[in-house]
């Protein structure tokens, strides 16, 4: 039995929408892959809860089935894998928990592919400008940027079909696709139409972006800060912390920098012993960091694994209301110990802890099993953490924030600049 622990990364649209990934994230607190036995033999339930089935009667269940096989008037649309997995969804789905869901084989990879910061698509970052689906950035050595997309094209149609009204949520699921397949897309800059084919491929995208910030008022020998966007908490989230990490930590004892920004904004979470292991950047060994109470299994603490080599930089954490479940254990944890300052708005509140099983033919299942509190006893759940100091982005309808009506980030480097 392989174990690994994760929290649970909900269903969050942000902003900015990646191309090679709808923006919407799937995951869970705690993973427990169990690879059943390649039999098909009928399982029955534990016979210590016979009861609870011995008045049902499933030939209900079969009469329907069959009554749908013989009488539905599209026999094309018939596909009994279909009513076979979706039976098993609404089975499931009668406990009444979000949280709690069956994944057909594609969807669970699909998921694991997510953690993974895997996805098929052209490479590109998508916004809205004036209404208008607009390229923010084509990310390196992608598809999209080697086709020739270019930041501020405006994509006027995709296959033909005009992007007019469109949401960024909209343009993504037309354009990212299968690897080796073709996407055309009509594109405009300074005025002038083109047609770009791009061939779709296999876009791997960072956990960690770093880079460093100024006031934006500022025009000469202007003081930086270490800006560091946390997308998710992912496979290789650790080591690329690190090596980002490393860099801050020279630029601080050399006084290149004033202190650091953490940004977790739209950031659904992702491995919980990721969130552990990047708190135990800013605090002492053996702190607490998360609780974990369940009725079912044996209460677990979290405890930071190693001597964080940034714990006196100054730190602000950007926080907002798609900032969920991982990121919400990073940034209670480091409000608790008064080691970072929140700034944003409220974050969505996911408290509640799942198992993640991997079931026969790669399905898998999502079961709420526990909770998770905070080191001073907080549990968000639904409620969210609410920041110290709170300011919301506001943006004109049909643009996409950018650094200058980015007022968080701003007061974020500022906050810091001032210490």
């Amino acid at each position: 039995m392989l174990k690994k622990n994760i929290t649970n990364i909900l269903l969050i649209i942000s902003l900015t929408i990646l191309l090679f990934g709808s923006g919407y994230k799937l995951g869970q607190f705690r993973t427990t892959r169990l690879i059943l036995g390649s039999s098909g033999a009928q399982t029955s339930p534990k016979s210590s809860d016979n009861s609870r089935i011995k008045n049902l009667d499933f030939d209900l269940f079969w009469d329907t089935w069959n009554k749908i096989e013989d009488k539905y008037v599209d026999k094309k649309k018939i596909n009994t894998k279909k009513m076979f997995y979706g039976a098993i969804k609404g089975m499931v789905a009668s406990v009444e928990d979000q949280y709690t869901f069956f994944l057909t084989p594609e969807e669970n990879k699909q998921s694991k592919d997510d953690l993974g910061g895997k996805f098929e698509g052209i490479g590109a970052q998508l916004g809205l400008k004036d209404n208008r689906i607009i390229i923010i950035a084509p990310l390196k050595n992608s598809p999209a940027i080697n086709a020739g997309i270019r930041s501020g094209d405006y994509i006027n149609k995709v296959d033909g079909q005009s992007t007019k009204g469109w949401s960024t949520a909209q343009a993504v699921s037309k354009i990212r696709g299968e690897k080796g397949t073709q996407v055309k897309l009509t594109v405009e800059r300074e005025g002038k139409e083109s047609e770009i084919s791009i061939i779709r491929d296999v876009i791997r995208v960072a956990s960690v972006e770093l880079s460093y910030e100024k006031d934006i008022d500022c025009q000469i020998d202007c003081p930086k800060v270490a800006y560091l966007r946390l997308n998710q908490f992912g496979d290789k989230t650790n080591q690329e912390w690190d090596n980002a990490t490393l860099e801050i930590e020279q630029k601080w004892k050399d006084n290149e920098i004033k202190g650091m920004v953490l940004d977790v904004r739209d950031n659904p979470g992702g491995y919980l012993d990721s969130a552990v292991y990047l708190a135990s950047e800013f605090l002492p060994q053996g702190k607490l960091v998360v609780k974990q109470e369940s009725t079912t299994e044996k209460n677990k603490d979290y405890y930071t694994v190693y001597n964080g080599r940034l714990q006196t930089i100054p730190l602000v954490i950007l926080i907002n209301q798609g900032s969920a479940s991982a990121s919400e254990i990073l940034s209670g944890a480091l409000r608790d110990y008064k080691r970072a300052v929140l700034i944003g708005e409220k974050s969505f509140g996911k408290g509640s802890v799942q198992e993640a099983l991997d079931l026969k033919d790669g399905a898998g299942l999502h079961v709420t099993v526990a909770k998770w509190i905070l080191p001073k006893g907080d549990w968000i759940n639904a409620k969210g953490i609410e920041p110290g100091i709170k300011i919301e982005n506001k943006i004109e309808n049909g643009n996409t924030i950018s650094r200058q009506t980015d007022v968080q980030l701003e007061k974020a480097v500022d906050e810091i600049l001032k210490k």
